[in-house]
């Protein structure tokens, strides 16, 4: 079934309850995303869902509403879990679906993945979940000690599904869903629909819900992507002109390894920035200390790898740059899609070296998208090939685009 253009709706109108109401307004969402606006409805009648939607359409807030909407009183079994990728993911999710729970006392949401003490998540557990978010090996191995058990789940979600299968987690994800009821509701997000996400589909879901949400009109993340030619130390250099010039206080910095990073985030500190970074090769508990320091705003510039940063939700940064071009399109998406969110416009500036032509091409061509191409004039002023500032090329960029309610 595929549910195509629906009318316009608010989220009373989903007949939703006082305690859900308050809390989506305390977050300061005003309407429903069309993600949601089509998911909630679907998943309260009991369907199976499989959403195709990109990054960013406020997804968690679509399989969460309905999720809660539907806890049971009756039992001290876990009733819903959420499986994504990562740790970050994991973690990002518990947090919004606490945000949701805010009016709810008697919800308990426990939170599971590698890297995090054993006896914190024995004791969350311990408490009786009725929601748990984790990520495929530490919820395993929950079950396999006796500790987590999924025989009176309601709902299981798939976030992020592409990835998770990407990354080696069928047979993991295959585990999950069999130590579910039968009867289980079954409902998978992806970015992009590969056969690995059909052949679970096929095995576990039942007359699903299909919705496709393009990534254009409200969806579309409203960014003005920029590529400058700059090579070796000059990049650094660009990088800080840009920053001053319009006076970024909240960015983001890829780059494609963990030396590059780490080396980024030594330089900006020397040069009196308040930067911090993440990849591979920080612990657990430190990345998420980083993580919190920048959602809560105590430092302005984090550098990160692709993988580091994934499940890094934070509304108001106003700047990615690629310090590298990222090896994948996709990479580029979720870069990018750091910024733009909660209404608001984001620059995405792209270094680029003469040999990279042929993959800027392909990224142009993958994402349909009008990047413009930007130098520094013999003023030091930062102008596009036309003469047009940053400023002035953004705007021309970003009209057509339409508002944003929401993040992921």
């Amino acid at each position: 079934m595929n549910q195509s253009a629906i009318p316009a709706v608010t989220f009373e109108k989903l007949s939703l309850s006082p305690a859900l109401l308050r809390a989506i307004d305390r977050m300061g969402f005003a309407a429903p995303t069309p993600v949601q606006a089509k998911t909630i409805p679907a998943m309260r009648e009991g369907r199976d869902v499989i959403a195709k939607a990109p990054t960013g359409t406020g997804k968690t807030c679509a399989f969460g509403i309905p999720i809660l909407e539907g806890l049971r009183e009756d039992t001290q079994d876990i009733q819903a879990v959420i499986v994504c990728p990562t740790r970050e993911l994991c973690v990002q999710i518990a947090d919004e679906l606490r945000q949701l729970a805010a009016f709810r006392s008697e919800v308990r949401i426990a939170n599971l993945y590698g890297g995090q003490p054993i006896a914190k998540q024995l004791a969350a557990l311990d408490k009786h979940p009725q929601i748990v978010v984790a990520t495929p090996g530490r919820l395993l191995d929950h079950m396999g000690r006796g500790t987590a058990w999924l025989g009176n789940v309601y709902t299981a979600v798939l976030d992020e599904a592409d990835e998770m299968l990407k990354m080696g987690f069928i047979r993991d994800v295959r585990r999950i869903l069999n130590a579910t009821p039968a009867d289980t509701q079954v409902v998978m997000f992806s970015a992009t629909i590969s056969r690995e996400v059909m052949d679970v589909a096929w095995e576990y879901q039942r007359d699903a819900v299909e919705i496709h949400i393009a990534s254009e009109g409200d969806n579309r993340p409203r960014i003005a992507q920029f590529l400058l030619s700059s090579v070796g130390g000059a990049r650094m250099e660009d990088m800080l002109r840009i920053i001053q010039a319009l006076d970024l206080k909240r960015v983001m910095v890829f780059g494609n390894r963990k030396s590059t990073v780490r080396i980024l985030g030594e330089q900006l500190r020397r040069r009196g920035c308040s930067a911090d970074c993440l990849h591979g090769d920080i612990p657990q508990s430190q990345r998420n200390k980083v993580m919190k320091a920048f959602r809560e705003g105590k430092f302005e510039i984090l550098v990160a790898t692709d993988v580091a940063a994934r499940g890094i939700d934070v509304d108001d940064v106003e700047a990615v740059f690629n310090y590298d071009i990222p090896d994948e399109n996709e990479y580029y998406l979720h870069r990018i899609g750091r910024t733009g969110r909660a209404k608001r416009h984001g620059y995405a500036f792209t270094f680029a070296s003469p040999q990279d032509q042929f993959r800027l091409r392909d990224i142009r061509k993958y994402t349909h998208s009008d990047i413009r191409d930007l130098h520094f004039d013999e003023t030091g002023r930062l102008v596009t090939d036309e003469g047009l500032s940053v400023e002035e090329a953004a705007r021309q960029l970003l009209q057509a685009d339409g508002p944003r309610e929401q993040g992921e």
